[in-house]
């Protein structure tokens, strides 16, 4: 059986994409230099797979920040204020991708979303009614050609026209049913480029079809697809999907003239059943996505062999659910892990082992094969990971327990007065700059180099800095600056029971920004109080309120890698009470204001709006409303969200029943404000001033503006000013700035 995989991770085993990167963004190397590191990364990458054996290796799934930039910038969908800056091509695209502040101008980055149900971000391509539609670059044909040069003929993966058009932003008066055309035009010219440089296979990577395409959307994508397959130039076109099933429009993509469909058998619920029940087309092959791209566990040979059985045609190609760019690179740089779970994980190269291992054993009797057997006995249950007293406790909540009392109008009000905030109150989103210094003091704490109690003072020093840093820029509601967490997720993670980690597990979120999420190994409990004593020391520097920062279950959960041997519901539930336990503890020592931040909420809400309210919003919205429902009237709990789509879960939102709620706004040029309006949003709401991901500065008359949009929606009583996330990954410098002009912009408004 042959074997394909959609993409591979672009960081490089050591994330040596991301330090060159920032590198070139301080202007330590040049961009040739740049351009070395991505193709040693290409390189290594290719070999990899084809030392592996995989039949089908994509080229064109590397990218220097996102693929979705890189389609706009390859077909000139570059906005003019871009263009006018007059830099380099390379310059351009990280501007597109991070704004740009300099001696040629001024302009934010474009906007960022998260890339359907995973924690990676795409930059939202935007499309006026004055751009011209035109392949300008060539970056597919140039990486095509050399992988082949490094001896290696790959499939060419390209972000396919559709969801490239479902995921843009129309500016104008143009929507997508004006440019399809033109656009197709130009994808049709690339098939072709390709083709002459002697391209077998092309993939057009669709995944928007698993959501919920309308009548409308079905047509344009017959329509788009009628086009190119109509002027395939000698090569085979691949459509592929992932995420989910395409059952809305199965018949009619399988009735195209595709020479091979990608199908999804893992998120995918129904895609067996629809194989099963309409058949598939025996002139085409249908790329089997068994090899699960999201998560890190090992591939489970007797459920995939099975299912491979039950498909029960030869016309098959093993490959992953999706691109691999989800999980970490190799498990050989995970010296610590002890070998008793690391048997139980595969991450992007040991996946392509399973995929070589069940192509290998697939129609054969495998009962008997050594590597079957071997993969079974993994099977047989992890002892270790159940805690009979967390089952208890989650068995034993009532619907009392997700009822916060009183109402929010009444709990409003008390906190009003006794906080005594001015009109406006402005605040952070929780961390602070995340300098050498802390870095340094974190490094040798955790090699035994430094003793815990000089670790402890070194982070008192800073958290004192830092207070007396916000009052002198006259914040209102301040923070420690988190200088203890490494991570929003794995700091919690690692004072939680049931938690596994690694030392280089990294997977990109977006551009030169990586996380190392935490492995739920078994049932969560918390082991004692985590972020107690640095918040009450915080509040012990100042008479100002100081917020405790908290991450809620769902943002944990969906950013660690979830086990999958119970279900989500039940590991959130347990992630909720052990962060209930430490927001009553914080409120017992006098923290009056407590966030819970739930950035991920969105991120694993099903592709089908069918499913929200069945499948996952009934019950992550009562978890959130479980961690706080037991404090006070006068604890004002806050939350925040950041870079998803929101406008449509707004009366979920609200249902979280949290007192103030901040979200990513900034790049969306404020467009959740309608719906915040539309919906009669109760809670008091900070939607973000400014994009804290770009290094540019806010002008106090940028924010001052965008704080007059937010009037005209949002009434004053309920607005907060604050950035729209957390300062982390910002340099000190421009965070004071950043910051003071925000504080200069609320008093204006005040006045």
């Amino acid at each position: 059986m042959n074997t394909s995989v959609i993409g591979y991770p672009r960081i490089g085993k050591d994330r040596e994409l991301k330090f060159a990167s920032e590198k070139f963004f301080n202007g330590e190397i040049d961009e040739a230099a740049l351009q070395k590191t991505a193709k040693a990364i290409r390189t290594e990458n290719l070999l990899k797979q084809k030392e592996a054996g995989i039949t089908y290796i994509s080229s064109n799934d590397f990218s220097f920040y996102d693929n979705v930039l890189d389609t706009a910038v390859l077909f000139n969908i570059i906005p003019q204020r871009y263009k006018d800056l007059g830099l380099s091509e390379l310059e351009t695209y990280f501007a597109l991708a991070r704004g740009y502040q300099g001696a040629k101008g001024n302009v934010k980055a474009l906007a960022m979303k998260k890339w359907f149900n995973t924690n990676y971000h795409y930059l939202v391509p935007e499309i006026g009614d004055d751009t011209v539609i035109a392949l300008t670059g060539n970056k597919p044909v140039d990486e095509y050609i050399e992988a082949r040069e490094a001896g290696i003929d790959t499939k060419v993966a390209i972000t396919g026209p559709f969801t490239f058009l479902k995921l843009a932003r129309f500016t104008g008066a143009k929507k997508a049913g004006d440019v399809y055309v033109s656009l197709t035009e130009e994808y049709i010219k690339l098939v072709s480029r390709l083709a002459s440089s002697g391209a077998g296979v092309v993939e057009f990577d669709e995944p928007y079809l698993v959501r919920d395409p309308d009548a409308s959307d079905i047509d344009l994508f017959k329509k788009i697809y009628s086009l190119i397959l109509g002027s395939k130039n000698g090569t085979k076109i691949l459509l592929q999907t992932y995420f989910g099933d395409i059952r809305d429009i199965y018949s009619e993509v399988t009735a195209l003239d595709f020479d091979a469909i990608g199908l999804d058998l893992v998120e995918g619920r129904m895609t067996l059943e629809l194989i099963k029940t309409n058949g598939f087309p025996s002139d085409k092959l249908l790329f089997a996505g068994l090899v699960n791209g999201k998560n890190i566990w090992r591939n489970d040979y007797k459920k995939t062999l099975s299912v491979l059985k039950e498909i029960g045609i030869d016309n098959v190609v093993l490959g992953t659910s999706c691109s691999l760019l989800h999980v970490p690179y190799t498990l050989a740089g995970e010296t610590k892990l002890p070998d008793e779970y690391k048997k139980h994980f595969a991450f992007a190269e040991e996946k392509l082992t399973e995929l070589s291992e069940i192509a290998s054993i697939s129609g054969t009797d495998y009962e008997n094969n050594d590597l079957f057997r071997k993969n079974q006995i993994l099977f047989e249950g992890r002892a270790d990971s159940e805690d009979k007293e967390v089952q208890e406790r989650v068995a034993a909540i009532t619907e009392d327990d997700y009822v916060r009392l009183p109402a929010f109008e009444e709990r409003e009000k008390i906190q009003k007065t006794i906080l005594n905030l001015p009109l406006f109150p402005t605040t952070t989103i929780g961390s602070f700059p995340q300098t050498s210094d802390v870095r340094k003091n974190r490094q040798e704490f955790k090699k035994g180099l430094k003793s815990r109690e000089e670790y402890i003072e070194f982070n008192k020093k800073k958290i004192a800095e830092c207070i007396k840093l916000q009052e002198d820029i006259g914040l209102d509601v301040l923070v420690h600056g988190e200088f203890e967490r490494n991570d929003m997720v794995e700091y919690f993670g690692e004072n939680l029971n049931g938690y596994v980690f690694t030392e280089k597990a990294w997977v990109q979120s977006y551009g030169t920004r990586n996380v190392k999420p935490p492995i739920i190994w078994g049932d969560v409990s918390r082991r004692s109080p985590i972020t107690v004593d640095w918040s009450v020391f915080a509040k012990s520097c100042t008479d100002k309120p100081v917020k405790g920062m908290l991450t809620g279950p769902v943002t944990i959960l969906n950013w660690s890698f979830p086990r999958e041997d119970i279900s989500i519901r039940e590991s959130i539930l347990q992630i909720a009470l052990a962060i209930r336990d430490e927001v009553l503890d914080l409120e017992a020592n006098g923290i009056n204001i407590i966030q819970i931040d739930e950035a991920a909420l969105r991120e694993k809400l099903p592709l089908r709006k069918s499913d929200w309210y069945t499948e996952y919003l009934d019950f992550t919205i009562p978890a959130f409303r479980l961690v706080h429902s037991k404090v006070k009237p006068e604890t004002q709990i806050h939350t925040h969200m950041c870079y998803s789509e929101f406008t449509d879960i707004i009366p979920a939102i609200d249902a979280m029943d949290a007192d103030v709620i901040t979200f990513e706004a900034s790049r969306s040029d404020l467009q959740i404000l309608d719906s915040l309006k539309e919906n009669n949003f109760k809670t008091e709401v900070g939607p973000g001033v400014y994009d804290i991901h770009s290094p540019r500065v806010p002008s106090t008359e940028e924010i001052v503006n965008a704080l007059t949009k937010m009037r005209a929606k949002i009434d004053d009583p309920k607005l907060w000013v604050n950035p729209d996330c957390g300062l982390k990954t910002r340099g000190t410098e421009e965070t004071v700035k950043s910051l003071s002009n925000l504080v200069a912009a609320a008093k204006q408004i005040r006045g």
